[in-house]
């Protein structure tokens, strides 16, 4: 397995650190191709991004980025949309170009849409793929099932992923139920993964992804298991409850 563990102080701790991974691509690679992600953890993550552009350390001109999902229902001038969200904590403070970024679309027809998102994952490879994890262990909307797809999908959303969403609206029952998301099979096609999780609520799940010997689609996060490039960051707050995490080597705090 190729998982590199990074425990770090705090929140901002990790955020930095996932964020170096980002930055330093971009040094290296002019033209990357960004997977990315939204919620908690990447907002902990962008402020560090857009310090280093704002510092001339890194361009955005030829990057191409396509996120992970977005709500079905919610087009791009929703507030609450993932859409909104990048625009307002990456893209409108960066020179990326606009046409460069795919947000899957949440309105519209839906098997259009769907096709629209894989036909992009299939023609741009992407250099890394920025992921949170859900309490239950899905990553992107692939939520724990008797089976995951690999393909771009319009999923049913898990009703714990609906209660941990609810901080983004008025009220639980504003969270949209469906949404469209990479499949698991697209996910483990970018050529490099950096996983980030933050808080106690994430332990369980990250506590199966990186001393479980199961790969299992109750706990989706575990197929990082099958990648062989995979920077996993973690608060120490998660660190802590994970005891057997001090028996294993190359831990960097």
């Amino acid at each position: 397995m190729g998982l590199k563990l990074v425990i770090a102080k705090d929140a901002n701790a990790v955020g930095k650190k996932v964020a170096s991974e980002i930055i330093n691509l971009l040094k290296e690679k002019k033209d990357a191709v960004l997977g990315l992600a939204t919620g908690g953890t990447a907002e902990v993550v962008y402020p560090h991004v857009i310090k280093s552009y704002q510092k001339k350390e890194i361009d955005f001109k030829n990057v191409r980025t396509i996120n992970l999902d977005e709500y079905k229902g919610l087009d791009g001038k929703n507030e609450q949309s993932y859409r909104y969200f990048m625009d307002n904590n990456l893209f409108n403070h960066v020179n990326i170009d606009k046409k460069n970024t795919f947000v899957p679309k949440g309105i519209g027809d839906k098997e259009k849409n769907l096709k629209e998102f894989n036909d992009k994952l299939n023609k741009y490879s992407r250099d890394l793929q920025l992921l949170g994890v859900g309490p239950n262990g899905h990553i992107a909307f692939n939520e724990p099932d008797e089976f995951l797809h690999a393909d771009a999908l319009c999923v049913k959303l898990d009703e714990k992923t609906i209660k941990a969403n609810s901080r983004y609206f008025a009220s639980e029952k504003d969270v949209p139920k469906e949404a469209f998301s990479m499949g698991m099979g697209g996910i483990l096609k970018a050529k490099k993964i950096v996983i980030a999780a933050i808080g106690k609520a994430k332990a369980a799940a990250m506590k199966e992804l990186l001393t479980g010997d199961k790969i299992t689609t109750k706990c989706p996060v575990t197929f990082l298991k099958l990648h062989n490039d995979v920077v996993v960051v973690i608060d120490q707050e998660i660190a802590d409850t994970i005891p057997e995490l001090k028996q294993k080597k190359g831990c960097k705090k």
